[in-house]
């Protein structure tokens, strides 16, 4: 990843952390099951935008250059992995 893309995803993911963190105190307190929910649902548009700016990094970078090599073993192998992740995503 590019310096200012893996400073990006972590700042991310450590707000992300201190959400969590906030769910298992409301959870711990008993909040109103709503709000917890709320929260939770915050947390995976927080998650999918960090692996989102993750893809989007690796489309840019790892999976050009691949795709511009001349090792097709390794085009095959990387259109496998997006494969995946989209067939994982439902996306596909």
């Amino acid at each position: 990843m590019k310096h200012e893309s893996t400073l990006d995803v972590l700042r991310r993911l450590k707000s992300v952390e201190g959400h969590v963190r906030g769910v298992q105190r409301m959870v711990d307190e008993g909040a109103y099951c709503i709000d917890v929910v709320n929260q939770i649902v915050a947390i995976q548009r927080a998650l999918k935008k960090v692996s989102g700016l993750v893809l989007d990094d690796h489309l840019h970078s790892c999976v050009t250059d691949v795709m511009r090599g001349p090792d097709e073993t390794a085009r095959e192998r990387v259109m496998g992995e997006l494969i995946e992740v989209f067939e994982a995503t439902g996306k596909l």
